[in-house]
C-alpha cells in the first residue's frame, strides 16, 4: 500500500520503481527485537526485527509474480497472479479479455516464461509470433529472489544449546546483500505457508520471514548486553590490584594447573588491535595458539570451557571437520534451495570476530587442513564453487589442540617429528604449548587433591539441591567455598566483550624498545644456522603484549605488558624449539628441521654423491664416513630413512643407496 500511494504521487506517464523499507525499528512492545526461538502462532502477520547469523544463502533467481498464459484453442493471453510456491494456472480462458471462455479440461494454457523484471526491461528471448511486445502489459512479470537460513547467535546460547534457524526470502534489491557469516537485523513480516499440497495438506504450517530491510550489524560485541550494573563492576575489577590473577583463575577453574597456557589462553580472549594499514593492508590482532600434549591432560576439556566463555565460540573436531565444514561449503538442497546451489558457512566464518576451537587438528584430513592457512593468517576465504564466487570473513582467535603421533609426548624428540601437522601450518600459530604428564610425587600428590575436591565440590552441589538447600559441616562448606570461581563465567563473558568494544590501546616507546631489544639480542643468539626468533615472533609479543593492556582497559601497552608478551613466547620457544644441542632453532618449527639436523642431512647426501657409484652406496660405507665426521650411527639410519620418505634418496639394492 505505502509503495502504491508513493507511486501516486508520481506522474501518470513516469514509471519508477519504488520500494518501501522499514530499518532499525524502534525498541517498543509490537516492534520489538523477537528470538528466534520465541516465535510464535501471535507473531505471524506482524512486523519484526530478527537478529541472528546467516548460515546460508542460495542464488539469486527470478520469480514470476504475474504468469502470461496463452490458450492454445485461441491465442487470447491472460496473466494470473503468483502467490504460493507452485505455479497457478488459469481455470479457464478469460472471456473479458476477448478468449473462448474453454474450461481448463477442454483447452492447453502455454506459459509464456519470457517476461519483463520490475524495471520495466524484458527478460528472455522475444518471440514475435507469440508475445505483443509493444504490449507490456501482455508479458509476465519476474522478480529477483533469494532464500536464506539465519541462525540463533552464539553468544546468546547457554553451554550445549543448539541455535535455532529460520527461513527468510527476499526480493528485488534485497537481494545479494548478504553472505554467509553476517551478523544482520532482518526487517521483515513473519508469514506461514501449510505443508503439502492438495489432498496431502496438513494441519500443521511453516513460518518464514518475508523481509523488507536488512540492517548489517557493526560486529563489535554489540550484541553482548552489558547494563549500567554490569559497566559499574567491570570498572570496579579493572581497579582490583589482583585483576590478572582473578581473570586467569577464571579460566576453567576445574583444571589444575597450565598457568602459562591459561594465561596466553586469557590473553587470547581479549585479543590484539586489528590495525588497517596507510596502504589498505590489514594485519591481524588475534592470537592463535596450538597446545600438544599426552592425553588425559584435559585438553578437549579446556577447549570446550573456552568456546562457551567466549562472547563468540564454535567448537569443532578435527575428526569430523573437513575443509568445507571449515570454511565454506556449496550445497545443492531439495529443501531449502528447491535444488539450488546454496551457500553454508562453516565453523571459522561463524566464528568471526569470535575465537574458534578446533580438537584434534592432527586427526584432519591433509587436505581438509590446507584450507586453514588462509583462513588463519589473512583471515578471509576466496569461495569459487559450484558457480557461487564470494568472498567470507574469517576473523577470529584458533584455539587448537593435538595429540602426538605415538599417543605420550618425547622431551628428546623436535615437536614436528611428533605431530601430524605441517611446518607451514604450525607457524601459523603465535604461540605452541606442549604439555606432558610427567610422574612426580610433589604434584601428583597436589592434582589428586585438586581432583577430588572438585568432585566432593559438584557432589555437594547436587546433594543441596536435593534437600532443599541444607546446609553442610563448616569444613566441607570450605571445600565448596574454596573451589567457586573467581568470576562468574557470564560476567566474564560482558568483561571480554566490554574490552573489545572500547579498549583500543597503542604501544608506548618503552614498550617498543623493549620488545626490539630482546629480538635483536635472540638473533645475536643464533649460531651455526640456527635462527633463534622470526619477525613472527615479534608480531606474536606485540599482539600478547596489546591484549595484557586491553585486559586492564589501558590506553597504552606499557613495559609490564610487553615484558608478558616476552615471557609467554620465551618459555614457548624453550619449549617446543629447542634444538640437539640445546639452543634455541626455530627452524624446528616453521622447516621440520633443526641446523644441526639440516648439517647431518647434507654430510649424508655429499657421502652418497661421491662413493653410489653404478650399484650405490653401501649403508656400511655411508655410516663408517658418517662416523668419521662426527654424525652418530644411530642418526644415520634415522636420516637415510627421512631422505628415502622425501624422495632424496633410494634403494638402488638391499642396504645400497643411490640419489635421487
Amino acid at each position: 500500500m505505502a509503495e502504491n500511494a508513493l507511486q501516486n504521487v508520481l506522474p501518470p506517464d513516469r514509471k519508477v520503481m519504488i520500494h518501501f523499507r522499514v530499518c532499525e525499528l524502534p525498541k517498543v512492545e509490537k516492534l520489538a527485537k523477537i528470538d528466534i526461538r520465541d516465535l510464535r502462532a501471535k507473531h505471524v502477520g506482524k512486523l519484526l526485527a530478527i537478529e541472528g547469523l546467516i548460515r546460508r544463502v542460495t542464488e539469486v533467481r527470478p520469480r514470476v509474480m504475474r504468469a502470461a498464459f496463452k490458450c492454445e484453442r485461441c491465442g487470447n493471453i491472460q496473466l494470473v497472479t503468483q502467490d504460493d510456491d507452485y505455479l497457478k494456472e488459469p481455470l479457464a480462458c478469460d472471456q473479458e479479455s476477448g478468449g473462448c471462455g474453454a474450461p481448463a479440461g477442454k483447452t492447453r494454457f502455454k506459459l509464456l516464461a519470457e517476461g519483463i523484471d520490475e524495471t520495466g526491461h524484458i527478460v528472455g528471448p522475444v518471440d514475435a509470433a507469440e508475445k505483443r511486445v509493444d504490449n507490456p502489459n501482455s508479458l509476465s512479470e519476474f522478480v529477483d529472489t533469494q532464500k536464506l537460513e539465519i541462525q540463533e547467535s552464539p553468544e546468546g546460547l547457554r553451554g550445549g544449546e543448539q541455535p535455532k534457524r529460520l527461513e527468510v526470502y527476499c526480493e528485488d534489491d534485497m537481494t545479494g546483500f548478504v553472505a554467509p557469516g553476517d551478523r544482520v537485523i532482518l526487517n521483515g513480516v513473519l508469514r506461514s505457508k501449510q505443508k503439502g499440497r492438495y489432498a496431502n495438506r496438513s494441519t500443521f504450517f511453516e513460518i518464514y520471514l518475508k523481509v523488507i530491510s536488512i540492517d548489517h550489524l557493526d560486529k563489535d560485541f554489540t550484541d553482548v548486553e552489558i547494563s549500567k550494573e554490569d559497566e559499574k563492576e567491570i570498572k570496579k575489577l579493572v581497579k582490583d590490584k589482583n585483576l590478572r590473577k582473578k581473570v586467569i583463575s577464571a579460566i576453567a577453574p576445574s583444571i589444575f594447573g597450565m598457568e602459562v597456557e591459561k594465561e596466553a589462553i586469557a590473553l587470547q580472549l581479549f585479543g590484539g588491535v586489528q590495525k588497517i594499514m596507510n596502504d589498505k593492508n590489514r594485519i591481524r590482532g588475534d592470537i592463535h595458539i596450538l597446545l600438544v600434549g599426552d592425553p588425559g591432560v584435559a585438553k578437549s576439556q579446556l577447549l570446550s570451557y573456552v568456546s562457551k566463555l567466549a562472547p563468540r565460540g564454535i567448537y569443532a573436531s578435527g575428526k569430523s571437520a573437513s575443509a568445507a565444514g571449515l570454511t565454506a561449503a556449496a550445497v545443492r538442497s531439495e529443501e531449502f534451495g528447491e535444488g539450488r546451489w546454496t551457500l553454508e558457512a562453516g565453523a571459522l566464518v561463524l566464528a568471526d570476530m569470535g575465537i574458534c576451537c578446533i580438537d584434534e587438528l592432527d586427526k584432519m584430513e591433509d587436505k581438509d587442513r590446507d584450507s586453514m592457512h588462509t583462513a588463519m593468517e589473512q583471515q578471509q576465504i576466496s569461495v569459487a564453487k559450484a558457480g557461487i564466487t564470494a568472498t567470507l570473513q574469517t576473523r577470529c582467535a584458533v584455539l587448537a589442540a593435538a595429540n602426538p603421533n605415538l599417543g605420550r609426548f618425547d622431551t628428546f624428540k623436535s615437536l614436528p617429528e611428533q605431530i601430524d601437522l605441517d611446518p607451514p601450518l604450525l607457524t601459523r600459530f603465535d604461540v605452541i604449548f606442549t604439555i606432558t604428564d610427567k610422574v612426580d610425587e610433589a604434584t601428583d600428590r597436589l592434582l589428586a587433591d585438586h581432583i577430588l575436591k572438585m568432585h566432593f565440590t559438584g557432589e555437594a552441589n547436587q546433594y543441596r539441591k536435593a534437600n532443599d538447600d541444607k546446609r553442610m559441616f563448616e569444613d566441607e562448606e570450605k571445600i565448596v567455598e574454596e573451589k567457586k570461581p573467581t568470576l562468574e563465567v557470564d560476567f566474564l563473558r560482558k568483561y571480554i566483550a566490554y574490552t573489545k568494544r572500547h579498549c583500543f590501546p597503542v604501544m608506548t616507546p618503552e614498550a617498543m624498545k623493549l620488545i626490539n631489544e630482546y629480538y635483536v639480542a635472540m638473533r645475536h643468539r643464533s649460531e651455526h644456522g640456527a635462527v633463534a626468533m622470526t619477525p613472527r615472533n615479534i608480531e606474536a609479543m606485540i599482539r600478547l603484549s596489546e591484549a595484557s593492556a586491553r585486559m586492564k582497559l589501558q590506553e597504552r601497552v606499557e613495559v609490564e605488558d610487553a615484558e608478558i608478551a616476552i615471557r609467554i613466547v620465551k618459555y614457548y620457544l624453550e619449549t617446543t624449539s629447542k634444538g640437539e644441542d640445546g639452543t634455541i632453532d626455530t627452524d624446528i618449527i616453521s622447516t621440520g628441521l633443526g641446523s644441526s639436523q639440516r648439517d647431518r642431512i647434507w654430510t649424508i647426501i655429499e657421502i652418497i654423491k661421491n662413493i653410489q657409484g653404478t650399484d650405490g652406496a653401501s649403508i656400511d660405507d655411508i655410516t663408517r664416513l658418517a662416523e668419521e665426521q662426527g654424525v652418530p650411527i644411530s642418526k644415520v639410519t634415522e636420516d637415510l630413512e627421512r631422505l628415502k620418505r622425501d624422495g632424496r634418496i633410494y634403494e638402488r639394492f638391499e642396504g645400497r643407496y643411490r640419489l635421487a
